[in-house]
């Protein structure tokens, strides 16, 4: 007999869900209907959506939860807590990463070069780039931060990368990035990666500028 799912693994596979762009942001969460798709009962389901909440993954719209939205301004607070953070964990890796943790990232990025023309696929593939990159900071509570902050970021409807020619940008700042974490230089590798975030976001902000002006975008979509 399988054991029952606790709330924790219902939480995650609800946030994993989010996270893979199946639920978006907008949709409707029913407790009755998750329990029938991941075959749980409906009471880890509601303590996951509460948990959910609190972290502002899901927003209130009248007495239903739905998966949140982020406005202009929150995404900007984001990107700027990001940079920062991410800083430090490339930092951090420059100063404590081993040399087979040095050699995982950039075999990820050589891997990756093939994954350019997919976006959805590049996509993935950078977030595990990053969560590896945490890892080796070795600093455990600049890690969970950095969870949350990427599970956030999941709440962008849409991503930088399916930009025309950003897969290709994105890969050498990620190769330059590694580069500067083997060389053991501290600076250039906290350098690297908030430049490579700053890029990133003003990629997204000239993506939602665009989508903005399209005739069947309203004033009230995803950013």
């Amino acid at each position: 007999m399988r054991p029952r799912p606790s709330p924790t693994d219902a939480y995650q596979l609800i946030l994993d869900a989010i996270d893979m762009g199946l639920f978006k942001p907008g949709d409707r969460l029913v407790e009755s209907d998750l329990a029938d798709r991941f075959g749980v009962s409906r009471t880890p389901i509601r303590e996951a959506l509460q948990r959910l909440e609190t972290q502002s993954l899901l927003e209130r719209d009248g007495r239903s939860l739905i998966v949140a939205s982020l406005t202009h301004n929150q995404m900007a607070e984001l990107y700027v807590v990001r940079r920062e953070l991410e800083g430090l964990a490339a930092r951090l890796a420059a100063k404590h990463a081993t040399d087979e943790e040095i050699a995982v990232l950039r075999d990820m990025v050589t891997a990756d070069d093939a994954l350019v023309n997919d976006s959805n696929a590049l996509s993935r593939a950078n977030r595990r780039f990053h969560q590896q990159l945490h890892l080796a900071s070795h600093n455990r509570y600049l890690v969970q931060q950095l969870d949350l902050v990427h599970r956030t970021m999941a709440l962008m409807a849409t991503t930088s990368l399916a930009v025309k020619g950003r897969g290709e940008i994105a890969q050498a700042e990620h190769r330059a990035l590694v580069g500067a974490i083997e060389a053991h230089d501290e600076d250039a590798a906290e350098a690297a990666l908030k430049e490579h975030i700053s890029v990133a976001f003003m990629t997204r902000l000239k993506q939602d500028a665009v989508l903005r002006t399209r005739p069947d975008q309203g004033e009230g979509n995803q950013p």
